[in-house]
């Protein structure tokens, strides 16, 4: 199957004319380029007439090749399809790249399915931040007018590869590792965002909410409630602050948010603020342990407490000693660390 792909690309850090918004949140009439495929000579979607030999599915979007390639476009505005797998899949990933994760629960996409972006336009705001994110989603992007021959059941042949594209006999498999991430940020630095991003390709995943659920403070409630909004539906929730069960027991990559609330738990179950910490220290060596053993990839989100002023009160120094010798300890014991400030991800 050879798919011709245009509109793919409107150049991603580069406001179009006419725009006046960062992110197109209201973009003008007509902003964003038309998508555009041809398959073997013939253009779509959707294929409500395919030509001899093949056939069409996903109500005209997907396609069927004679040599049995299946080839599918997934608009923003269309569910989820759930009959098979597909060689290549075109899709748009900006806004909610969580889609992809659910159409590989579906099994619709699998580590042999090449992913292909279109619209990339300025919502992503360079190009290198474009191919961090698609890298971490396990999916490519190609200039216009790029053909692509894909053979079934096995991806890109060498032949059509992009740059920077797998190997051939290999779709777009997702980036290996890092099977421990930690992510340091302060308050509305955008952590717990950049930890969801990272697993949003993810089929299975297991949130796991380590803070209160707010009975009794509205203002913490709509915080809890907002971040549970923001989460894919998918996803699976574990509300828990034994991290020591959850990350041993784990079938699915975890995203723990966070060991902040982590900790203020632990102080409050040792009545460690004023007594004997040496509870804390041995269930910080506890989750040290079980973080170094993890049965699946795990991402986890801590405060940076140490550039601020220094606490007045002894408690209050406690525990900002406590967390970030924890951040230390785990930060040593993990593959990709990075701090957040204003969005953006600092690698450590």
């Amino acid at each position: 199957m050879k798919v011709l792909l245009t509109g793919t690309a409107g150049g991603a850090g580069r406001p179009e004319p006419g725009c006046r918004c960062v992110s197109c949140a209201s973009p003008p009439p007509g902003h964003r380029r038309p998508f555009g495929v041809v398959v073997d000579g013939v253009a779509g979607f959707p294929f409500d007439a395919p030509p001899d030999g093949y056939r069409s599915h996903a109500g005209g979007l997907g396609l069927s090749a004679p040599d049995g390639g299946r080839l599918l476009y997934l608009p923003e505005d269309r569910a989820v399809p759930t009959d098979g797998r597909h060689d290549v899949v075109l899709m748009d990933l900006l806004d909610r790249p969580e889609r992809l994760g659910e159409l590989r629960r579906a099994g619709s996409a699998d580590d042999a399915t090449v992913v292909v972006a279109t619209g990339l336009d300025h919502r992503i705001r360079s190009e290198r931040e474009l191919n961090r994110r698609l890298r971490l989603w396990g999916a490519l992007s190609v200039p216009d007018g790029t053909e692509l021959e894909i053979t079934p059941g096995r991806g890109l042949t060498a032949a059509s590869r992009p740059l920077g594209a797998p190997d051939a006999g290999i779709g777009a498999a997702r980036e290996p590792g890092p099977w421990r991430a930690l992510l340091l940020g302060g308050s509305r630095s955008g952590k717990s965002a950049e930890a969801e991003l990272r697993l949003a390709g993810e089929p299975y995943v297991t949130y796991v909410a380590t803070g209160p659920a707010g009975a009794g403070d509205g203002e913490w409630a709509a915080r809890v409630r907002a971040h549970r909004e923001r989460r894919p539906a998918h996803w699976a929730t574990a509300e828990t602050t034994d991290l020591v069960t959850a990350i041993g027991a784990a079938t699915t990559p975890l995203l723990i948010d966070g060991l902040g609330t982590w900790l203020t738990a632990v102080f409050d179950e040792h009545g460690a603020w004023e007594g004997d910490r040496a509870p804390v220290a041995a269930a910080c060596d506890a989750l040290v342990a079980a973080w170094r053993q993890a049965p699946r990839p795990v991402v986890a989100v801590s405060d940076e407490v140490g550039m601020g002023v220094v606490p007045a009160t002894a408690s209050g120094r406690a525990f900002r000693d406590a967390l970030g010798r924890l951040n230390e300890r785990l930060a040593a014991e993990s593959e990709y660390v990075a701090l957040v400030v204003a969005g953006r991800p600092l690698e450590l």
